[in-house]
């Protein structure tokens, strides 16, 4: 899966706009660079990909409001906060905030690049978590009512005789609909078929 290698840049430096865009496009990224964080916020929206690179100390709206902001306006993307000299306690409070690492400037061009790295991978599994929950989802629809009775009552750690007793029906026909739920899930053990459960949300409700 790949995704565009977009970087939204907001720093009111306007050098260090020019030097790390220049320096991430030659990286093979697409940048769009930002002079502060209220201009990001009236430009940037929920259909944006990429990640954020963040400088924390900015005039009108400082780097930690508009990480809080990111939310009301629907944008979810990843976020690496730049900080300066002696701002480890707001870099600290960015990471709380779900900021995923935080460069102290001056920074090499290998820690940037690194940390963005880390920021995409980060999409790629979040994608490829929702691709997985998807088809898990579309699995667990094709079983019959009875099927999925006895799924959930699996992933509740019951055994067969324990489900037998709760449903009311033989421990026989308990094995006959798990032979089933497992063949029409594509597991071939137990383990399996409750990866694809948990994969689909069951259990966690």
């Amino acid at each position: 899966m790949t995704n565009p290698r977009n970087v939204h840049l907001v720093d009111d430096d306007e050098a260090i706009r020019h030097s790390a865009s220049f320096m991430l496009r030659h990286s093979g990224y697409t940048v769009k660079t930002y002079k502060d964080g209220v201009t990001f916020l009236n430009e940037a929206g929920p259909e944006d990909t990429g990640c954020i690179l963040l400088d924390v100390r900015m005039p009108v709206m400082d780097g930690l409001a508009v990480q809080q902001a990111l939310t009301q306006h629907g944008i979810d993307m990843p976020v690496i906060v730049l900080t300066g000299h002696g701002d480890v306690s707001v870099a600290v409070q960015a990471m709380k905030a779900g900021a995923i690492d935080f460069l102290e400037k001056p920074y090499e061009k290998n820690q940037l690049v690194g940390s963005i790295q880390k920021a995409f991978e980060q999409i790629e599994n979040k994608v490829a978590h929702g691709q997985r929950e998807a088809e898990a989802k579309a699995q667990l629809a094709g079983l019959t009512p009875r099927e999925r009775d006895v799924l959930d009552r699996l992933v509740e750690g019951l055994t067969n005789k324990s489900i037998a007793e709760d449903l009311n029906i033989s421990a026989r026909t308990v094995e006959i609909h798990r032979a089933n739920l497992m063949d029409k899930l594509g597991a071939d053990s137990l383990s399996a078929a409750l990866k694809t459960a948990f994969s689909a949300g069951l259990g966690f409700e």
